[in-house]
């Protein structure tokens, strides 16, 4: 099997040009769920997929699926799934999401092209709003085919204009029938970049992933009082963003304690919204999120711990009141130790270099991995950059991790 490179790029740059935005630098795209622009990636994906000789079906919350049923296989035997996603989130990269589709397709195409016959039916998957950049949190699509999430509830999501998702979808023509099961899968497999740099600096061209992170995250909230920031003396203020600021110290100090257990262990506070936001005023509450993440769950309940034990502390030490609330408890996830040893055979058989690496960002694989035989595989990103116009793989690399691919959906396509 050869991966045509010219091909796989061509697809990737056609996609980005649905909802590209102007850049100084590099190739930015914004494809929110339900948009024209996700309209237009998804008319363009299911065209290659006709194309390519597969038939094509949209489930009820818009997971798209491409099948490919040669006479060689059995239409009864449990396919073999690859994918990712199209969404971004605004202003990102061309690759996030679409390597791994488009890799996919890639993989089928070098299949057919070499006469091979697999045993089972080959399936490639758009799972619908992963990034959560507009309903949810998102995974809605892959929640929802792992059973990790009801349709009707998933249907029912709702923007902040209050528009439905499944309204968003049916706008845009991919509501359709019936709901995808990934636990009929034989297995799945994920290519994406891997927004780090671990790859890039020891200059291999894939990582096979030997477990996704678990996740919590908290909103953590803070009461004060709001008064004149020039006649409110010192000793008499009840600061809420002061005490904020030293929880997400006290945070950022327990997750470094605790890297010298687990050095996969990170605690982010990534967004705040203080009120009122006046640079007058002393701030009178503030509400924050907290994401902590590691490959062992117990490093997030050592973590979380910290954190309550600063807010009790705060309290006592400042005139604020404190509270903390799981949005989020996610377990990590081991990846398939069958869809790894067919990827790592798969690179020998390729003569390219792999290394197990963990994943600390949540992909779609983290839900499929509950349902059925699950792997993810990572290509290069440069500088670790994601989420970006400047997010970058080498058209080399992602050549190479698709040869990578095509060649375990081989192997398990004939198990």
């Amino acid at each position: 099997m050869r991966v045509n490179q010219q091909r796989l790029r061509n697809d990737i740059e056609s996609n980005a040009e649905f909802g590209a935005v102007p850049t100084d630098e590099g190739r930015g795209r914004t494809v929110l769920t339900g948009s024209k622009a996700d309209c237009q990636a998804r008319n363009f994906f299911c065209e290659r997929l006709r194309d390519t000789g597969l038939s094509v079906s949209t489930d009820q919350i818009g997971n798209i699926v491409g099948r490919w049923e040669p006479e060689s296989a059995d239409p009864n035997a449990a396919p073999v799934a690859t994918g990712s996603h199209l969404d971004s989130v605004p202003e990102g990269g061309i690759f996030d999401g679409p390597l791994g589709v488009y890799a996919g397709l890639e993989s089928v195409r070098a299949m057919q092209e070499a006469e091979f016959e697999p045993a089972r039916p080959i399936e490639i998957v758009n799972f619908t709003e992963e990034e959560g950049q507009r309903f949810g949190g998102g995974l809605i699509g892959s929640a929802v085919a792992a059973g990790e999430m009801r349709i009707e509830d998933a249907l029912a999501i709702e923007d902040t204009d209050g528009i439905l998702l499944g309204d968003a979808l049916a706008d845009i023509g991919y509501q359709g029938e019936g709901v995808i099961d990934a636990s009929e899968w034989d297995s799945w497999i994920e290519l994406h970049i891997q927004q780090s740099k671990q790859l890039e600096n020891e200059n291999i061209p894939a990582g096979i992933v030997t477990s996704i992170a678990g996740l919590s995250r908290c909103i953590v909230e803070f009461s004060g009082e709001a008064d004149h920031a020039g006649s409110t003396p010192m000793n008499d203020r009840s600061d809420a963003l002061a005490a904020a600021s030293e929880f997400i110290l006290d945070v950022e100090q327990a997750t470094n304690k605790r890297c010298d257990v687990s050095e996969t262990a990170v605690g982010t506070v990534g967004r705040l919204t203080v009120s009122p936001n006046a640079p007058n005023v002393i701030a009178g509450t503030v509400s924050l999120t907290l994401d902590i993440r590691d490959i062992g769950y117990d490093s997030i309940e050592s973590i979380v711990e910290k954190a309550q034990k600063s807010l009790d502390r705060i309290e006592n030490e400042r005139s604020v009141k404190t509270s903390i609330e799981r949005l989020w408890d996610r377990q990590p996830v081991e990846m398939s130790d069958r869809c790894r040893s067919a990827l790592h055979d798969a690179g020998i058989t390729a003569g390219f270099e792999t290394l197990d690496v963990h994943s600390g960002a949540i992909h779609d694989s983290k839900n499929i991995a509950e349902a059925t035989d699950a792997a993810l595989l990572f290509a290069p990103s440069r500088n670790g950059i994601s989420h970006s116009p400047l997010e970058w793989t080498d058209w080399e690399d992602c050549a190479a991790a698709t040869h990578i691919l095509a060649g375990a959906i081989a192997e398990l396509s004939t198990s």
